[in-house]
C-alpha cells in the first residue's frame, strides 16, 4: 500500500514538473522569438546604414557601421536549415563579416565601395535568413555598372555613385 501511494506521489510530481517545464518554454519561447527579430532588425539597419552613409560619401560613418554589421552579424544563429544549408548560410556569414570588417579598416570611400559591391551580393543570397517580419527588402541595381544593394525603399538612391548616378538604378528583386 505504501509503494502504492509512492508511485502515486512520483507520478503527480513528474506530471506537476511536465506542466511547469511546458510552461516555461512557453513563456521563454515568445521572449527569444523577440529578441531574434530585435537582432534581425538590427542586423538590417546597420546595413542600410552603411549603404546610406555610402550614398552621401561618409567614410568614417561607413566604417564606423560596417563594425555594428559585422558585430551584430557574428551574433545572428541559422535556424531551421539543413545541414548543406547550414554549411552554406555558416560560409556566407563568415566572408560576410571578412567583407565588412575590411569596409570598417579601408583606407578609401572608393575602395569602402568597392568591397560593399561584394557584400551586397552575399547579403541578398541569405537575406531571407536575416529579414525581420514586416519589413519588405528590396534589391537594386545600377544597370549601367551592374551593381547591387539592398534597400527597405524602392526609391533609388545609388550607394555606389551617387554624385553622378544618385537616381540611377531600378528594383530587380523583393523580398
Amino acid at each position: 500500500m505504501k509503494n502504492y501511494i509512492l508511485a502515486i506521489f512520483l507520478v503527480i510530481g513528474m506530471v506537476n514538473a511536465n506542466a511547469q517545464v511546458k510552461t516555461s518554454a512557453q513563456e521563454v519561447a515568445p521572449e527569444l522569438v523577440k529578441q531574434r527579430e530585435e537582432l534581425k532588425t538590427l542586423i538590417i539597419t546597420n546595413y542600410l546604414g552603411i549603404k546610406n552613409s555610402l550614398v552621401v560619401s561618409d567614410s568614417k560613418k561607413t566604417a564606423a557601421t560596417a563594425s555594428e554589421f559585422s558585430a551584430n552579424f557574428g551574433k545572428f544563429k541559422f535556424k531551421k536549415l539543413t545541414l548543406e544549408e547550414m554549411n552554406a548560410a555558416t560560409t556566407a556569414r563568415k566572408s560576410i563579416k571578412e567583407l565588412a570588417d575590411s569596409i570598417a579598416i579601408a583606407p578609401s570611400i572608393n575602395e569602402q565601395r568597392k568591397l560593399m559591391e561584394k557584400l551586397s551580393e552575399k547579403f541578398w543570397v541569405i537575406i531571407d535568413k536575416v529579414k525581420p517580419e514586416n519589413m519588405p527588402l528590396y534589391q537594386q541595381k545600377c544597370p549601367m555598372m551592374g551593381t547591387t544593394w539592398v534597400s527597405n525603399e524602392k526609391k533609388i538612391e545609388n550607394p555606389y555613385y551617387p554624385k553622378n548616378m544618385l537616381t540611377c538604378g531600378e528594383v530587380i528583386a523583393e523580398k
